[in-house]
C-alpha cells in the first residue's frame, strides 16, 4: 500500500466535498479502493484533515461490513448469515466455499487469492441467500451457482454442455 496514494485519493475527494462531515464516507470508499483497506495511516490522515476524532472514523469503518482494516484477499467472499439468508441456505453454501477452497470464515488462502467473511446482512434479504464477491452482489444463490461463481474465480469456467445442436435455418430471401 501506498500512503502517497490513498492520501492523492482522499485528496480528492475532500476537493469534492470539503472538509465537512459528509466527505467521511466518500474519502473512506477512495483510500479503500486505491489502497485496498483502510490502514491506521490513513485513519489518522483522515481525521486531521477532516478534524475529527480517529475513534469518529473508526466508528464509521467499523460499523460498515465493507470496509476493511486490515489487508485482504484478492477475492473476499462474503455470505450473509442473517435469518433469512441462514433460513434459505447459507450454511450449505459456507459448506461448498469450504470444500472448494478449503478456508472457512476469517481465513485466507495459502496463495492469497481468497479469503471468506461472513456479514450479518447485505441488504438483499428479498434475494436470499445472497453472496458478495469483492464489489459484486450474487442473489439466489444456491451451492451449485456458489461452485460455478469460485471456479470462475479460480479462472477455471465451468462449461455447460448444450443438449442438442440447434437447427440451421435458411436465409429467406428479401422482397
Amino acid at each position: 500500500m501506498s500512503l502517497k496514494k490513498c492520501k492523492e485519493a482522499i485528496n480528492r475527494e475532500l476537493k469534492d466535498y470539503g472538509k465537512a462531515q459528509q466527505a467521511v464516507l466518500p474519502c473512506l470508499h477512495a483510500a479503500q479502493e486505491k489502497c485496498g483497506y483502510i490502514s491506521e495511516e490513513v485513519l489518522s490522515y483522515l481525521a486531521k484533515e477532516l478534524g475529527i476524532s480517529r475513534v469518529e472514523l473508526y466508528s464509521v469503518v467499523s460499523f460498515y461490513s465493507m470496509f476493511k482494516l486490515e489487508k485482504k484477499a484478492k477475492n473476499v467472499l462474503q455470505v450473509c448469515v442473517s435469518l433469512p439468508c441462514y433460513i434459505k441456505g447459507s450454511k450449505s453454501i459456507l459448506e461448498v466455499i469450504r470444500e472448494k477452497l478449503g478456508i472457512g470464515p476469517g481465513e485466507v488462502s495459502s496463495d492469497g487469492k481468497f479469503s471468506i467473511e461472513t456479514v450479518s446482512c447485505l441488504g438483499a434479504c428479498d434475494k436470499a441467500p445472497v453472496m458478495m464477491v469483492n464489489d459484486k452482489m450474487h442473489e439466489d444463490v444456491t451451492p451449485e451457482k456458489a461452485k460455478e461463481i469460485i471456479s470462475k474465480l479460480k479462472g477455471k469456467r465451468t462449461v455447460k454442455r448444450k443438449s442438442a445442436k440447434p437447427k440451421k435455418t435458411k436465409k429467406r430471401k428479401k422482397l
